[in-house]
C-alpha cells in the first residue's frame, strides 16, 4: 500500500484529528477513506452526463495530422 505525505495549516490538522475521532477511526485511516472517497468520485462520469448534450448529428471527427518535432540543439 501506498504512502502519502502532505502538509496542511495546524487548524485543519485538528478539525481532521477531532473528525477522526467522532467518526471512531484513525486520522490515517479517516484521511484514506476521504482520499479513496474523492478519487472513486472522479474516476467517471456521472450518470446520464453525455444525454444532455444529444447525439452529434455532424460529420465525422477527424484529427488534423500532426505537426513534425521541433529539433533542438544538443548539450555539450
Amino acid at each position: 500500500m501506498a504512502q502519502l505525505h502532505c502538509y496542511v495549516p495546524e487548524e485543519i490538522a485538528h478539525q481532521a484529528q477531532r473528525r477522526a475521532t467522532q467518526s471512531g477511526l484513525s486520522l490515517s485511516r479517516y484521511l484514506a477513506e476521504l482520499v479513496k472517497r474523492d478519487a472513486g468520485s472522479s474516476a467517471s462520469w456521472p450518470e446520464g452526463y453525455f444525454d444532455i448534450f444529444g447525439k452529434w448529428e455532424g460529420e465525422p471527427l477527424a484529427r488534423p495530422a500532426q505537426l513534425a518535432l521541433e529539433e533542438r540543439l544538443k548539450i555539450k
